[in-house]
Formats: C-alpha cells, sequence, structure tokens
C-alpha cells in the first residue's frame, strides 16, 4: 500500500469526479501549481494508485439497460479449472466485473447487456465450457448508485 497524504487524496478523489478535467483546472482545485500537481500526479501513476482513466458511459442511452448479478458455485477448486473459468468469463466482453468470493457462493460476475435474449445467450455461453454446481441470477429493477468513486484516506499516518 502506498502512502497518501491529504493532497494526493485531493487529486484523486477530483480525478474521479472527472479525469478529463486539464491539467490547469485540476491543479486549481487541488490548491497546487500545474507543475507540482503534475509530478503529484506521475507519482501516483507510477505508484499504481491510477490503473488507467476511463470514461462513464449511459448505459440506457446506448441501449445495455440490463444489468444482472450472477451467483457462482462450484465443486471444482483447482487451478487448472480456476484458469480455465477466468479465461473464458473474461472472454464474454459483457461481463464487466468478475470477482472470487467468500461466502455461500464462490463466484459473483456482473453483466450489463441489452435485454433478456440476449442474458441468455451469455448465460448458454457461459455454462458451454465450465460445470457450474449452482448459477442463480438477480435483474437489477433501478441503479440506485452505480459506479460511485472510492473512498480515500490518508495512509500517511498523519
Amino acid at each position: 500500500m502506498i502512502k497518501l497524504d491529504q493532497t494526493d487524496c485531493r487529486i484523486l478523489t477530483e480525478l474521479q469526479r472527472d479525469a478529463s478535467q486539464s491539467q490547469r483546472e485540476l491543479a486549481d482545485k487541488v490548491g497546487l501549481s500545474q507543475n507540482a500537481c503534475w509530478r503529484r500526479l506521475k507519482a501516483l501513476e507510477a505508484d499504481n494508485a491510477i490503473r488507467r482513466r476511463t470514461v462513464l458511459l449511459n448505459r440506457e442511452h446506448l441501449g445495455a439497460g440490463l444489468v444482472v448479478i450472477m451467483m457462482i458455485r462450484t465443486r471444482h477448486h483447482s487451478l487448472s479449472w480456476l484458469t480455465t473459468f477466468r479465461k473464458h468469463v473474461s472472454s464474454i466482453p459483457d461481463v464487466v466485473d468478475f470477482y472470487r468470493i467468500g461466502g455461500d457462493y464462490d463466484y459473483l460476475i456482473k453483466v450489463v447487456t441489452n435485454d433478456m435474449g440476449s442474458y441468455d445467450k451469455i448465460y448458454q455461453r457461459l455454462i458451454s465450457e465450465v460445470e457450474l454446481e449452482n448459477v442463480t441470477s438477480y435483474f437489477a429493477m433501478e441503479a440506485i448508485e452505480e459506479q460511485r468513486p472510492i473512498p480515500l484516506f490518508r495512509t500517511d499516518g498523519k
């Protein structure tokens, strides 16, 4: 874990709100000169605090209004099965999040797609390559909060 001070937290918070803002706008918002802000930003990128900068899209306007949370249970826990499963799930473009989890299920997959027919094709593709014990799907009715910024905390001990 890298050490973050209050200024680093402000920079990262601002970038999560709007990664498209100019260097000058960012520097003004966090109270630094452009050069100091640029150096901080480059250090955060070098430390892998920033993996990439991206854009949040409006799913409904783009025809991707169906969000499905898939909970998966398996009897298989070997490295070879896991490698195959990860590769298979990662090859499905509609999968936007994929977690190995603890509890009653082994994996959580978030799918964003057009409609129920599209989801059924994704489901059929998922079960075609790997043996799964149970797949339970939950369909989102409304996105109350989605892709919220990650809360940041100082880690510099101050």
